[in-house]
């Protein structure tokens, strides 16, 4: 495990603009992997007749990704650059994967947006989807690749029209545009990647590697904070015992602690900490570990409950107020609704019991009280109360686990952030 300190980035944008194309190019040209798996992917892409997808396959690993040639689940793949770890989330583009995609982005400290400059592509519905859900999930260190210049013929004027499409669907949400850096790439071709392309003499920013180190800044990682660790799978290791896996995201576990799952209410003993199948003397926000607890069982606890210490445990919820902007939804919204939350690991059928406001998407201020229904496009408060017990923050407090999503018939319904609390008994 490098001492570089550790980011980890997602990478999003529309289906088919090139993000797995691009990351495996960043993870051959900075030595993250080696020239013979490549080999040994570039037989398995002519095999499955795409030529070409070979730097895609280093992170689309499932065989139906492959034939299908687009990305299901979310891969981790290390690489490093002067200055840092990053551990890389590959968020797919693909519409029916978006649970996914959120699973990802809501773990992440920083963002690549590609875009694609080939004639009659540029920014796309996916890729407003994504940004939106950015934004709201708090991620705001970006940086935009614009992708596939090679079909553009490397053209400065292509690029500049389609920096203009980005910049008008940044700007409205918030985004400081100019402290932004738009680097024209090939991912295919590994132009301005991580080497300086000698064929785009008209650009003289950073290569994307460079645009990493100079742009990005490690947030501030919360170790003052109570203990916090959404669980994303918990396995049973024979002659271990019983191990939970999360992503540590405020607080410090060490050896010896007690620790308490919510809502499942069960408490055991720490007795040590792996990350990256070696043993930790404590782990600290950011740090993706798998702890072995005494006193517990496997069926005790599950994926999307949050450990913490018993004297500050995670806030289980009777219900709670969230901002929302509903992004899609074939009609309306009103109270009575019930699907489902998507907040750190957890996903949770809840029901909104009121609209509390409707806002300006734009300003955040209040447009309608009590509002009988929302619809696509509105930005609304409202009150949420979970089915079943779950543990929810408020995002200013614990931000990564006061962010979620709303998924209902298999699509993304709006994400939001929650401003308050109401404690279960």
């Amino acid at each position: 495990m490098a001492e570089k300190p550790h980011m980890n980035l997602v990478i999003v944008g529309h289906v088919d603009h090139g993000k797995s194309t691009l990351f495996g190019r960043i993870l051959v040209d900075t030595g993250a992997v080696k020239k013979e798996e490549l080999e040994k992917l570039k037989e398995i892409a002519a095999e499955y007749g795409k030529e070409g997808f070979e730097l895609a396959y280093l992170l689309d690993k499932e065989k139906e990704e492959r034939m299908r040639g687009v990305t299901i689940d979310v891969a981790h793949r290390p690489f490093e650059t002067s200055k840092y770890f990053f551990t890389v989330i590959d968020a797919p583009g693909h519409r029916d994967f978006v649970r996914n995609m959120i699973t990802g982005a809501s773990q992440a400290d920083c963002a690549i947006l590609v875009v694609s400059a080939k004639p009659g592509e540029g920014v796309q519905e996916q890729t407003k989807e994504h940004v939106f859900l950015l934004k709201v999930l708090g991620i705001n260190q970006l940086i935009v690749a614009i992708n596939k210049m090679d079909t553009a013929n490397f053209d400065q004027k292509r690029y500049e029209e389609v920096k203009q499409q980005i910049i008008n669907l940044l700007k409205p949400l918030g985004y400081k545009v100019e402290e932004i850096p738009f680097i024209p790439v090939s991912a295919w071709t590994g132009d301005n990647v991580v080497k300086k392309s000698d064929k785009m003499s008209w650009y003289s920013g950073p290569t994307l590697i460079e645009a990493l180190d100079k742009y990005f800044k490690v947030p501030a990682r919360p170790v003052d904070k109570p203990l916090r660790i959404p669980i994303q799978d918990v396995y049973s290791i024979t002659g271990v015992g019983t191990v939970p896996v999360g992503r540590v995201e405020s607080g410090v576990l060490r050896p010896g602690d007690t620790v308490v799952f919510e809502p499942a209410g069960v408490k055991g003993e720490v007795k040590s900490i792996e990350m990256h199948h070696q043993q930790i003397p404590e782990a600290k926000p950011g740090d993706n570990v798998g702890f072995n607890v005494r006193g517990i069982s496997k069926n005790d606890v599950k994926r999307g409950d949050v450990a913490g210490h018993p004297d500050n445990p995670p806030t289980v919820v009777k219900e709670f107020t969230a901002q929302v902007v509903i992004l899609d939804h074939p009609t309306v919204i009103a109270p009575g609704y019930s699907p489902v939350f998507h907040i750190h690991t957890a996903a949770v059928a809840g029901r909104i019991t009121e609209i509390i406001a409707k806002l300006d998407p734009k300003t955040g201020q209040v447009q309608q009280e009590h509002p009988d229904f929302i619809k696509k496009g509105d930005s609304a408060r409202i009150k949420v109360v979970p089915i079943k017990p779950a543990v929810v923050e408020k995002f200013q407090e614990f931000p990564a686990l006061g962010r979620f999503a709303i998924r209902d018939m298999g699509r993304t319904i709006g994400a939001g952030i929650v401003l308050d609390v109401v404690k279960a008994k």
